[in-house]
């Protein structure tokens, strides 16, 4: 084996198992991002609880990975905190939030339903509030906490037919910053991953075409992994990302420039 060889093997060596002795909560964990984070989670040796309402899919991902599925509707803040008890109680702990479950009911401005608009903000914004405040007392006991929410790109530059999705995420990214200022005192971390159009299941409501637009108009000509995106979120739950709090992460390919 030669030198460089050597190098890399020791790279990797040090950087597996840097969630080793964490508990970690991923919410819409059941399928696309959330499901690629439980098991990326896992391999890097958390402790995986898995939130959704899709109890089969749920339950799925948790016995492959050697996790747990709790039947948690976010928009519920007693439910949440009754499902954040629960996960103490079974792992003996909380370090890291995974703020991933959204939804979308697009429509434009003019069609959009008060149902539709209430919808959104009660998955997406709500939702997010919801885990935090269940997640944050155990965190601040503890004096160590990652909380990490998702945005996403059309937060910072607005997208037709989602008055609801885009104001909802655009206020996770100032959720985000306000809970930087406040937490980090309680060693507490907060910050959003700003995905660009990743080929997850949320896609198939989108027409081809209008995918193949989006990726003709990214530099890196295509659309994200939800891979990726678990790797962002891997890395701003790692040690590595120790000193870095009130963030944005943008992961799209460059289509924001």
């Amino acid at each position: 084996m030669d030198e460089r060889t050597k190098i890399i093997n020791y790279r990797n060596i040090f950087q597996m198992g840097r969630l080793d002795n964490r508990v970690a909560v991923v919410t819409g964990g059941a399928q696309g991002i959330g499901k690629a984070t439980a098991e990326k989670f896992a391999a890097e040796g958390a402790k995986v609880a898995i939130w959704d309402i899709d109890q089969e899919k749920g339950t799925a991902v948790a016995n492959a990975i050697g996790g747990k599925f709790y039947s948690v509707n976010t928009t519920n803040l007693a439910a949440a905190e009754a499902a954040m008890k629960q996960v103490v109680d079974d792992f003996g702990q909380v370090d890291i939030l995974i703020n991933n479950a959204g939804i979308t009911r697009d429509a434009s401005f003019k069609k959009m339903t008060a149902e539709q608009w209430q919808q959104v903000i009660d998955v997406n914004l709500t939702g997010v509030f919801n885990c935090a405040k269940a997640a944050f007392s155990y965190m601040a006991e503890k004096g160590f906490g990652r909380i990490i929410s998702a945005a996403s790109v059309v937060a910072h530059y607005g997208n037709f037919g989602q008055t609801n999705y885009v104001a909802t995420k655009a206020g996770v990214i100032g959720m985000t910053k306000v809970w930087a200022k406040e937490m980090g005192r309680k060693g507490i971390t907060a910050n959003a991953v700003a995905p660009g159009f990743i080929g997850t299941e949320m896609m198939l409501t989108i027409p081809e075409k209008v995918l193949n637009a989006i990726a003709d108009k990214t530099p890196l000509q295509r659309l994200g992994k939800p891979e990726e995106i678990a790797d962002a979120y891997l890395f701003l739950a790692s040690d590595e990302a120790a000193f870095i709090t009130g963030t944005t992460l943008c992961v799209d390919g460059g289509l924001t420039l």
